[in-house]
């Protein structure tokens, strides 16, 4: 009988390293709060956010390597800097909420910094601990092959054999600053949009009672939108867009034409004449127009997109059922083996936080929780000991869930949006059986949701992370503490950097959050649940369309009815620039096969590109909060065209495209190259 090989990590258990230094925490805690501020902007407009471990092992390698670091503290460095977008997934998810459900009618008080403050310290804390508890036998599992994980592992090994992709990183990031730049300074239009008439009748009677039409819209020139659809490729891109699609091409126009002669065209658009917001009346009655467009798809074709998406949600998890099941079944098995102090190992690369330490921890959020609910909150001692137990229960099921998930398919495609709300839907009905009513209900449940989501976030990229470690050879217990760590780092500024988007959205004229530009659909979808559930404002009509609507897409076999129905509650020029941005992956896709690549060639072409895609992403969302902050401080811009042409901004998407495209086809390498390890796994 053959006995079983050990594994050896890259760095042996025995080898004494520099790992938790001074300089590898500055990296990772400055990363942190970096890549979580840009993920947060992008979040909040587009929906969605970008695995962080990629760019945080691409930056961490090149920045310790100029500094003649080891690679433990690159992996190190990496680890603190990838929790921050866990961070920000949590923020954004939930947060926004309290605003949009009106529990908090100002977004900023300095008792609600110290509030969200808490809250995401607290569940990235206690995402951290189960963690220390689950992280032996789930790093060590064969059957979960922690694809991201790998890949991050391999950038590190690579990057000590001299071969670096950061050129591409940081490149791409000063093309899409600069693009942002010149859309906020009017260089070029961000976007072109014209309402379509049914009746040429519309524009020239004075009595107006037309039967509305049909907005046209172009895709918005955002190299962060593009960089998202590149990067989910084409054919989600393209789901994304239908949705877009049904409700700007089919929902809004049907629904207008039936409202159109109840509005009040004349006197709206002399309105507008009035105050100087437009020159002539075919003018103002365009605007009148789109302006009633916005309403129809904001109060009416949302409300439905928001039903699609409860039930797509339901519809993952449902799929993913097999993999819940046993991620909860291991996970119980594991806390017990922990606490019954089964496989201790002693070596350096086996060593976590200390288990006491741990259900200290764990003690430490539970009070956090009670405290939050009794007295912020303000409900009882029985709702807020209820609250605070059923968060424990369900961090812990969604936190080992959710790492579980990491390790088949990697933190890019973890469905965080959706473990929150199954949380959020059962703290609501617990409430509503505790008698709950009112803000203080809606609260208790967007409080207990929102610990949950920052918990079940950082648990599965702590994970991620812990696993590249347990390749490479690092310490678990000097990782976990330096996520705590940035964990602090990044709760402490998060709630600052929604400050300044939702404070500068709202000077331009925006609205803020679930405004257009700032949609935060997730946290938009959170409030209306809990207010519908608990507070029984729940716009039932519109929602259960919806929800038959995302039966109906089920029933169609659609790849992805959550994604469509995200699409639908967008603003078009987003899921556009999105859907772009797939076309030209698809182009990277077509040039693969014309030249003949073979897969070492197409892996290097993915990985550029990939490099490529996320340094637009970050260097528009980096950009976009310092122009939000300069609005913030009512910091005057100078235009550079009072009226930019949209001629300029398709040769933007021109230059996109052709970076997209002409770099990565350019670096597909010697066809007698080993195969690299994947960026896009």
């Amino acid at each position: 009988m053959s006995e079983k090989r050990k594994f050896v990590p890259f760095v042996s258990s025995e080898t004494n390293m520099a790992e938790f230094t001074v300089k590898a925490l500055i990296i990772g805690l400055i990363m942190s709060v970096v890549l979580g501020a840009a993920n947060a902007y992008l979040g909040l407009k587009a929906g969605m956010t970008i695995a962080a471990t990629y760019p945080a092992a691409v930056i961490g390698m090149a920045l310790i390597k100029a500094m003649k670091g080891s690679i433990l503290e690159e992996n190190f460095a990496r680890t603190v800097g990838s929790i921050g977008e866990s961070v920000a997934a949590g923020a954004i998810f939930t947060l926004p909420a309290f605003f949009v459900a009106g529990i908090w009618p100002e977004f900023y008080t300095p008792g609600n910094y110290f509030t969200s403050t808490l809250i995401l310290i607290s569940g990235g804390i206690l995402g951290i601990m189960f963690v220390a508890l689950l992280r032996r036998v789930m790093t060590q599992d064969a059957e979960l092959p922690f694809p991201e994980s790998v890949a991050a592992a391999e950038i590190h090994k690579a990057g000590r054999g001299g071969t670096n992709g950061s050129k591409f990183l940081f490149g791409a990031m000063a093309a899409g600053a600069i693009i942002k730049t010149l859309a906020d300074l009017k260089f070029f239009a961000y976007t072109w949009e014209k309402f379509i008439f049914f009746s040429k009748q519309a524009i020239t009677n004075t009595s107006f009672f037309g039967k509305g039409g049909l907005l046209l819209s172009s895709p918005g020139i955002s190299p962060a939108y593009m960089g998202v659809g590149y990067i989910i490729g084409p054919k989600l891109g393209a789901l994304n867009f239908s949705g877009g699609l049904i409700a700007w091409g089919l929902l809004t126009p049907i629904i207008l034409y039936f409202l159109g002669p109840n509005i009040d065209v004349d006197t709206l658009a002399t309105a507008l004449i009035a105050n100087g917001k437009a020159t002539s009346m075919d003018e103002a009655i365009n605007m009148v127009w789109i302006d009633s467009s916005y309403s129809v798809w904001k109060f009416i074709v949302r409300p439905i997109a928001i039903g699609g998406m409860l039930v797509g949600a339901g519809f993952t998890l449902y799929k993913m059922r097999n993999s819940l099941f046993t991620g909860i079944s291991r996970s119980i098995n594991d806390v017990k083996k922990a606490a019954s102090g089964e496989a201790v190992e002693t070596e350096r690369v086996e060593k976590d936080i200390n288990f006491n330490w741990i259900m200290i921890g764990i003690l430490g959020v539970a009070i956090s929780t009670f405290l939050i609910t009794y007295l912020i909150f303000s409900t009882s001692i029985l709702v807020a000991f209820v609250a605070a137990t059923v968060m424990i229960i369900l961090a812990f099921f969604f936190a080992a869930v959710s790492g579980y998930l990491v390790g088949i398919m990697g933190s890019s495609n973890n469905p965080i949006s959706g473990l929150t709300l199954t949380a959020l839907v059962v703290t609501a009905l617990i409430m509503v059986l505790l008698g709950v009513k009112g803000n203080e209900g809606v609260a208790a449940v967007l409080g207990v949701a929102a610990i949950v989501c920052v918990s079940a976030a950082v648990a599965g990229e702590m994970l991620q992370d812990l696993k590249a470690g347990h390749i490479l050879g690092g310490t678990p217990w000097k990782m976990q503490i330096g996520d705590i760590i940035g964990v602090i780092a990044a709760g402490s500024v998060m709630f600052g950097v929604l400050v300044i988007l939702n404070e500068g959205d709202i000077k331009i004229g925006g609205g803020g959050f679930g405004g257009k530009n700032l949609a935060a659909p997730q946290a938009s979808l959170m409030a209306m649940l809990s207010k519908g559930i608990v507070a029984g404002e729940m716009a039932w009509p519109l929602i259960i369309v919806g929800m038959l609507m995302g039966f109906g897409l089920i029933l169609m076999q659609v790849k992805s009815p959550m994604l469509i129905s995200v699409g639908m509650y967008l603003p078009l020029e987003t899921t556009f620039a999105i859907f772009i941005g797939g076309l030209i992956k698809g182009l990277v896709d077509v040039f693969n096969e014309k030249k003949k690549h073979n897969e070492g060639q197409k892996v290097r072409v993915e990985n550029v590109g990939v490099l490529l895609a996320s340094g637009l992403i970050a260097g528009e969302a980096l950009m976009g909060l310092v122009f939000a902050g300069l609005a913030f401080f009512d910091v005057k811009l100078f235009a550079i065209f009072d009226k930019p042409s949209f001629f300029i901004s398709t040769i933007i998407v021109a230059i996109i495209a052709y970076i997209l495209v002409k770099i990565p086809i350019n670096n597909a390498g010697n066809p007698n190259d080993p195969v690299p390890p994947s960026a896009a796994s």
